[in-house]
């Protein structure tokens, strides 16, 4: 059956202006003291052009915006872009002290935010932010505070006096309108200036992978920040004139899947990791492993023969996300293929984007038809993806080139030429493209650990294998100078107390060490000598992240250095 793919948009105002298209479909769902309540695209379109008329009439350059996923936030960045000006998301997680320093960075004139960040900006301007305006989502009685329900009802008013200037309104599609800051996993974070034409030519692309539907509903589960949540699941869930339902938070998921009725899930590998898990130790001790290995392999079967019965032979397990759900896609960082391919066994299709923030943020996707576990997939329809300097494996810097590629890094002109090569971006990932155009990552540039002998190594292959272990949350691979000869690979290992109970008993740290040491021996006989653990360290405390879950690898690394120092 042949797919009608929906009309390329350039920016934000014609994005909006397809918005129009659906009319009273429902394009938000939230939850408010229990009860669904709906906000249609109608209303949408309204309330963005209310932003974008009070913004105009401000005269601000700048907006920041700051809170939980919402639909203030939305429409927030929508009435900003559409009105010309410059949107600058900030991380929801950022300490005041954070906080302030980049609305400082950002020149932001302007700042919209959830209450609870009333102290923070209070205190950056106190520290000499040039902020105009407050903008509180909540309402806060204060003075020097604008509500976010009278600033709509300024725009309304603007529009009603016939002095509306929205229509006026030029775009420069290749100027800077988002200003976005990079999640600082290896060092101080970077301001990335995206265009709207960036963005848009991305969404517009996304459909010849995977296609969402007006009948779709999405959770709105990851930081809304974050270019991967805001890209897919709000810009191009709504380009597509889907439903956004807002994720009451982490320990609501389940729930949140069944109550929304959620067809389509974005999420992070950390996520469907740690449910996989769950669901997997749940079979386990219910006695009926045994029985679920014995569909999984009929199921096999009855696939070659093209005929798919997993919806019905695993419906008990399937009961545990929602009978809705026809999709996950996820990215931000690998997951292991023994994962997808559970996930894929259960009758859950899993399509795996692959980018940046500089690359707005997708380079690389799977589709239905086009997938092979363990990899990104293949480029999207207007990228063009190399390989630079390859190996003797064919193993390289992956390098992308696009529309969607970053106008550069603000005000930092030496890191913008190491990034941008003739308009090729460096992505720091390496990796290599297999005979049937598939593209796979092994590992971030600046994490490879170079032996003495010349021998390079991917720790996140190493972690894969540790991280099965079923006691173990989470862990990082890094390595340590023994003498100016010698290398030796170490892990800190990250263990669940309740499933390491369960697999060995009640013991202390001594014991799990030695126990563990024989499990660590076990993945070492599968490895070449020169990728084998020799030492580790454990602990309880989760690794410190990112608000998309990635381990910050220069702050634990940093730990463990101080700790070895003490020692």
């Amino acid at each position: 059956m042949k797919r009608n793919y929906y009309k390329e948009v350039s920016n934000f105002r014609e994005l909006v202006k397809k918005y129009e298209e659906y009319g009273d479909n429902t394009a938000f769902k939230y939850k408010d003291n229990g009860e669904i309540k709906q906000i249609t695209y109608n209303k949408f379109v309204k309330d963005i052009k209310k932003v974008a008329e009070k913004v105009i009439s401000s005269d601000v350059k700048r907006v920041a915006v700051i809170g939980n996923n919402r639909y203030e936030w939305c429409i927030t960045y929508l009435g900003v872009t559409t009105a010309g000006r410059v949107i600058v998301p900030l991380d929801k997680a950022l300490t005041n002290k954070e906080i302030e320093k980049l609305l400082k960075r950002s020149q932001a004139d302007a700042v919209v935010y959830d209450g609870k960040y009333e102290e923070a900006v209070s205190e950056a301007i106190n520290q000499g932010c040039d902020i105009k305006y407050k903008i509180c989502m909540d309402n806060i009685e204060k003075n020097g505070i604008l509500k976010f329900k009278d600033m709509l009802q300024d725009g309304e008013n603007i529009i009603n006096s016939g002095k509306s200037e929205y229509e006026n309104v030029k775009l420069n599609e290749n100027e800077m309108y988002i200003m976005l800051f990079t999640s600082g996993t290896t060092n101080e974070p970077k301001a990335v200036m995206l265009s709207q034409e960036n963005i848009c030519k991305n969404i517009s692309n996304y459909q010849y992978n995977f296609l969402i539907y007006p009948t779709d509903t999405l959770l709105s589960f990851l930081p809304i920040h974050h270019t991967f949540e805001c890209s897919i699941t709000f810009l191009y869930g709504t380009y597509c004139g889907a439903t956004i339902a807002f994720c009451e938070g982490l320990r609501y998921i389940a729930d949140n899947l069944k109550e929304f009725k959620v067809s389509i899930f974005v999420a992070v590998p950390l996520v469907l990791e740690t449910m996989a898990k769950k669901i997997q130790k749940a079979i386990i001790d219910s006695g009926k492993k045994g029985l679920i290995d014995k569909m999984t392999k009929i199921s096999h079967g009855l696939l070659k023969c093209k005929i798919d019965l997993r919806k019905k032979l695993f419906k008990p397990v399937l009961k545990q996300f929602d009978e809705y759900l026809r999709v996950v896609l996820y990215g931000a960082a690998p997951m292991d293929k023994a994962t997808i391919e559970w996930y894929n066994d259960l009758g859950i299709e899993l399509i795996q984007g692959y980018g940046l923030t500089e690359s707005s943020p997708v380079l690389t996707a799977e589709s239905s038809e086009k997938k092979k576990a363990g990899s990104i997939g293949i480029p999207l329809k207007n990228v063009e993806i190399k390989i630079d300097n390859p190996d003797k494996d064919g193993v390289g810097e992956i390098l992308g080139k696009g529309p969607n590629i970053m106008l550069g890094y603000y005000e930092n002109e030496e890191a913008t030429k190491k990034a941008l090569d003739d308009g090729w971006l460096h992505t720091g990932d390496y990796g290599y493209i297999d005979e049937d155009g598939f593209i796979f990552v092994t590992g971030r540039k600046s994490d490879v650990i170079v032996l003495k002998n010349g021998k390079n190594i991917y720790p996140q292959e190493i972690e894969f294998l540790i991280n099965k272990l079923p006691y173990v949350d989470e862990n990082i691979v890094y390595s340590r100078d023994k003498s100016k000869t010698d290398t030796v690979l170490c892990a800190k290992i990250v263990y669940n107390k309740d499933n390491i109970v369960e697999q060995f008993g009640e013991k202390n740290e001594k014991e799990y060490e030695k126990l563990i040491w024989e499990d660590i021996k076990n993945i070492n006989k599968d490895l070449p000598n020169f990728k084998h653990i020799k030492e580790i360290i454990l602990t309880k405390e989760p690794l410190e992240k990112t608000t998309t879950q990635k381990v910050k690898r220069y702050v634990e690394l940093k730990k463990i250095e101080k700790t070895n120092k003490k020692i």
